[in-house]
């Protein structure tokens, strides 16, 4: 089959992948979703004209965040929400990503350890920039994670998107005139010795599980080995300047927060055995190539990044933190010089912003034409699963 769908995947190897694997509940409910994602399962909506007759049914979406197909809609509008929140400053990409060595340990400990990434990563951040010998002001981001590389392997790591500039202590507006305010080694030692130090804090008080490829670390002296390795090596940030405008950043959000291990485009193909995908070649000056793994391989990959049930996987901190974002901005716009974006799609319906976005008018016949066209009430239209 060429240009299958993670879905198709889904369809001939979950089968298989049950005969090998235990999934947990959360990536079982998951899979069931993908399975099930607008094929009747979750219910119908169906349109009919009174012009021509064209009747037309659309299978509703399970709405899961790790499904390919139900991303694009709640996208667009978080992107469109977030337009508030944005200033005209620099803003920054910075990556903070962690040791291989503790992938077997975070990933059977992953609420634990996301939270130690997101809690250390924003108190470095937030230390440093209020340091009079770099910013010496309170900033604002966002942090998103991300838990898989191109080949879709485990490969736990959070972006930021850090706004450039902040308020002092007296209320005044600062901003960075450097390619990044913050030097790269300092974050480096300073995130490495505070997220060292709560996995040590979570060990000592027995809050942590071994299984799998961590078992090992019931022994205290392979918990030990495996401090003195993450501490023995450089941690190294992205940091990188990347937004020219706020039109810029909000694309760029778009781009990162609502994605997921990967997309249908990137499968190639797939036979009764393998499927194939393009993954990026970092070693080769980020060249695309192709990846041919077995269908239960595939799988078994896709749902390593699942997350654990209600976890937030879009924080913010300082400045826009919900608390005191609205305030805080003001005064920070009315410093700058700078007018709130407005946003396009609040108080819209769905027909609405399908129309503004995409061109697409559900009032109208897609073969006459006419808009003697509207739904038709069947006993499940309108259900929806708990995704």
């Amino acid at each position: 089959m060429s240009s299958p769908t993670v879905q198709d995947v889904f369809a001939i190897f979950y089968g298989d992948y049950l005969e090998k694997y235990n999934p947990s509940a959360r990536q079982a409910k998951t899979a069931t979703h993908i399975l099930n994602c607008k094929t009747g399962a979750y219910g119908k909506n169906t349109s009919g004209c009174g012009e021509c007759g064209h009747v037309h049914i659309h299978y509703n979406s399970c709405r899961d965040r790790g499904c390919p197909m139900c991303q694009e809609l709640p996208k667009e509008k978080w992107i469109d929400r977030q337009k508030k929140s944005v200033l005209e400053a620099p803003y920054f990409h910075v990556v903070f990503t962690l040791p291989e060595e503790l992938n077997s340990l975070i990933y059977v400990n992953q609420k634990e350890l996301y939270d130690l990434l997101y809690q250390t990563s924003a108190e470095t951040l937030r230390e440093l920039a209020e340091d009079p010998k770099y910013l010496g002001a309170e900033i604002g981001f966002l942090s998103v994670l991300h838990t898989w590389g191109s080949s879709i392997g485990y490969h736990p790591h959070l972006h930021v998107v850090a706004l450039g500039g902040g308020l002092d202590a007296d209320g005044h507006w600062k901003q960075s005139d450097a390619d990044f305010f913050l030097p790269v080694h300092v974050i480096s030692r300073l995130f490495r010795g505070k997220y060292m130090s709560g996995v040590k804090e979570l060990l000592k008080n027995g809050e942590l599980k071994f299984a799998g490829n961590a078992s090992k670390y019931r022994n205290r002296y392979e918990q030990q080995n495996l401090l003195d390795i993450c501490y023995g090596k450089d941690w190294a940030p992205y940091c990188k300047k990347t937004f020219q405008n706020a039109e810029a950043v909000l694309e760029y959000l778009g781009r990162y927060t609502h994605r997921i291990a990967i997309s249908n485009h990137r499968i190639v193909s797939m036979t009764d055995r393998t499927v194939t995908y393009r993954v990026k070649d970092y070693r080769n000056e980020g060249c695309w190539k192709n990846l041919t793994v077995s269908g239960v391989e595939f799988i078994r990959r896709f749902l390593m990044h699942v997350l654990p049930k209600q976890f937030v996987r879009i924080r913010h901190y300082g400045l826009l933190s919900s608390r005191v974002k609205k305030e805080k901005l003001t005064l920070c716009r009315n410093l700058i010089g700078c007018q709130e974006y407005l946003s396009k799609l609040e108080g819209l319906t769905t027909a609405e912003i399908l129309l503004k976005l995409f061109g697409i008018d559900i009032h109208v016949c897609p073969k006459c034409g006419s808009r003697n066209y509207g739904p038709i009430k069947s006993p499940d239209a309108g259900y929806r699963s708990s995704a």
